[in-house]
């Protein structure tokens, strides 16, 4: 998997989202999401939502590992 296609799954179920997702090896990601559905959540549950949006890809090992950070999008 790609940063590309990370941020494109991520972007597919967060309208709206500001995602931006690197890489050095395409196993181990960065990724920094900007969105207004995480306004007045927690930050679990805007992490949760980012998981929701990458699927199984988190479950089956697909992305290995997942560094996450999280903002509001004024």
């Amino acid at each position: 998997m790609t940063p590309d296609e990370i941020k494109q799954l991520i972007e597919a179920k967060l309208e709206g989202a500001v995602v931006s997702v690197t890489s050095p090896d395409n196993v181990h990601f960065d990724a920094v999401v900007k969105a207004p559905q995480f306004k007045d959540v927690s930050r679990v549950k805007a992490q949760q939502l980012v998981y929701g949006a990458l699927g199984t890809h988190i479950t089956d090992g697909t992305i290995h590992a997942l560094s996450l950070k999280t903002e509001t999008l004024d």
